[in-house]
């Protein structure tokens, strides 16, 4: 392949983001991710050791296994959201369930941090709704100008006046006259009938 053939560098990565970006609209990802981010910390600082100079503070507490558990469901819910969107709701009230359960178990749900990150996903995910793109139709009718709308240029027909075009300097919005008198300015009346 000569160099003009092959795909630039820059052609290339552009295409994967473009590709990415549409990924990431077609699901919760957001929610995902922020779900994913709280397992981290709560099945590791139940584990962690805090070494302070010589001083070692461990930080594990009697239901180690249980944080251990949460924190992968976590990150398992936080994958059923970006690879099973039509599950969100389940998952998302899932990883909300579990977040609450971390501030017993787990450090008070890694020091906050977990069960924030897991309360903010799972809501994320539970309000999250696909969207809907909009017909190729509506899009061509609303770039048309059609004559009744309120964007339509202003071209000194007055659409109250019969057909006729208003009368020049009439003032009014879109040509209309600005008679205060009651009478309707395509017969002279102001709606009543004369008896007789």
């Amino acid at each position: 392949m000569s160099a003009d053939t092959r795909p630039r560098l820059s052609e290339t990565i552009g295409r994967q983001r473009r590709s990415f970006r549409v990924w990431r609209g077609q699901r919760p990802y957001w929610a995902g991710l922020l779900t994913l981010l709280a397992g981290i910390p709560i099945m590791y600082i139940p584990y962690a050791n805090l070494t302070i100079g010589s001083l070692t503070v461990r930080m594990a507490t009697t239901a180690g296994a249980g944080s251990l558990i949460i924190g992968v469901l976590l990150v398992v819910l936080g994958l059923t959201m970006w690879f099973q969107p039509a599950s969100r709701v389940f998952a998302g009230v899932a990883a909300i369930l579990l977040s609450l359960v971390s501030l017993v178990v787990s450090n008070f749900g890694a020091f906050l941090i977990g069960f924030l990150l897991g309360l903010i996903g799972g809501a994320l995910a539970v309000s999250w709704a696909p969207g809907k793109p909009a017909p190729a139709e509506s899009a061509a009718k609303d770039t048309d100008g059609d004559p009744g709308r309120a964007d339509a240029p202003d071209d000194g027909f007055d659409p109250f006046g019969g057909g006729r075009p208003a009368a020049a300097g009439a003032g009014g919005s879109r040509g209309v006259l600005d008679d205060l008198s009651g009478k309707s300015p395509t017969n002279g009346t102001n709606g009543r009938h004369r008896a007789g």
